[in-house]
């Protein structure tokens, strides 16, 4: 039998609405000594890491959770590899394959307009893809064209200095 009167860890609703009686369980739990570790060592490299620590102390004691930081990371981690990671992930889970084409719906007029739409956005990106270079052009022209102007005055300047001086 446990040390809380046989009764079950509580979920943080329950001990609220006053549910039984409660005396710990995970969320009473004292830190443990990687948790400690941990804060110690955050607040040594970069302090807000050891108060990130500290708050998901304090989280967990209001939630209930059950497990520590490390069970936690590992459970958070779980669950981004099953939605997966970053622009694959999302390919994956909204009917696109890696090639970067559209599976079938089975509907070949949607197919076909969704194909037509596809093409007509990749050639905007295109047309605006190459504003862009064009832009840049221009601004590293209208640079070079003020750093010739600046040291001609400065070269005008000097030659001045120099036949006044001499």
């Amino acid at each position: 039998m446990s040390d809380d009167g046989g009764m079950a860890c509580q979920s943080y609703s329950a001990r609220r609405s006053g549910g039984g009686h409660w005396r710990g369980c995970a969320a009473g739990e004292p830190w443990k000594a990687v948790e400690v570790f941990a804060m110690v060592l955050g607040f040594i490299v970069f302090w807000p890491i050891g108060l990130a620590i500290l708050g998901w102390k304090i989280w967990q004691k209001k939630s209930g959770y059950q497990g520590d930081i490390i069970s936690f990371g590992r459970e958070q981690w779980a669950k981004r590899g099953q939605w997966g990671a970053g622009r694959w992930g999302f390919a994956a889970n909204h009917a696109y394959d890696f090639g970067g084409g559209a599976r079938s719906t089975g509907n070949r007029a949607f197919d076909e307009w969704r194909a037509g739409e596809l093409a007509r956005l990749e050639e905007e990106y295109q047309r605006l893809a190459a504003a862009e270079r064009e832009f840049a052009e221009f601004m590293d022209n209208l640079r070079h064209a003020r750093d010739r102007e600046e040291f001609e005055r400065f070269m005008n300047e000097r030659r001045r200095r120099q036949d006044g001086s001499a």
